[in-house]
């Protein structure tokens, strides 16, 4: 019985040995909002298996059960955070029944992983115009103007200055041709979290999380006036994201 156990505890031993662990979160994290977290955990072992592994973070888990010598694999599972702000998850317990069920055995390695949990965005009626519309909501026709991208070309209606006149195709159809442009960008918007209604900080901050990500979807230029310091409006996606990392952190030093 002693020999039986000896050798089931080696073999338990080195099955949780030689394992690394790798977290991996999508770029918009929420407070409050479940995220699909991916963990990957790979088996550095040359030459043994690891048999029956369980992976867990402070507030999920997943399972393998098989790590081949020198493979990784990979699952995800659900996970939300409470709180907005910068946040890291310091370690993965890892633990096995492996080999009898007798006996479960755990390790904790280390995770590095830094990530920002942006606040949770609250619906905020629009005071501008602009945005992209909720699900739900319908979405507004395309405006027209002068000034903007060429659109399409249609028929002269009578109304059209003579500049936007296509005459070429207007003398290829023997009728008078159009261009349509778009409208040009709306104007950009500063959003000062301390201006936003809200009944205290945290709110506001969430109305500014939806109104930063409804503009900028909607092609809006959106900047932030956080206390002395200015953002310059932009549109794209990498910008929309470096507001949201603001707001996470804003109020927190």
């Amino acid at each position: 019985m002693l020999a039986f156990m000896a050798v089931t505890g080696v073999l338990g031993y080195w099955n949780i040995q030689g394992l690394s662990v790798a977290v991996r979160l999508p770029d918009e994290v929420y407070a409050g909002m479940e995220t699909l977290v991916t963990l990957r955990i790979e088996n550095r072992k040359k030459v043994l298996p690891s048999f029956l592994i369980k992976a867990a973070l402070p507030a999920g888990s997943t399972s393998f059960v098989l790590l081949r010598p020198g493979k990784a694999e990979s699952g995800s599972f659900l996970l939300s955070f409470p709180v907005r702000g910068r946040q890291s998850i310091g370690h993965a317990v890892i633990s096995s029944p492996f080999p009898v069920n007798f006996f479960v055995r755990y390790n904790s390695i280390a995770v590095a992983e830094d990530f920002t949990v942006f606040p949770a965005p609250h619906p905020l009626t629009l005071p501008v115009r602009g945005g992209k519309p909720d699900e739900g909501e319908a979405a507004t026709a395309a405006v027209h103007g002068y000034d903007g991208e060429l659109a399409k070309i249609s028929d002269y209606r009578g109304g059209e200055p003579l500049k936007l006149i296509h005459w070429r195709l207007s003398a290829k159809h023997e009728e008078f041709k159009v261009k349509e442009l778009s409208a040009t960008a709306d104007e950009p918007t500063v959003i000062d979290p301390e201006l936003v209604p809200g009944r205290d900080l945290e709110q506001r901050l969430s109305c500014c999380t939806y109104l930063v990500n409804r503009l900028v979807k909607g092609g809006r230029p959106v900047g932030l006036k956080l206390g002395e310091r200015m953002i310059a409006p932009a549109a794209t996606r990498s910008h929309r994201l470096k507001l949201l990392g603001e707001l996470a952190v804003y109020g927190k030093d």
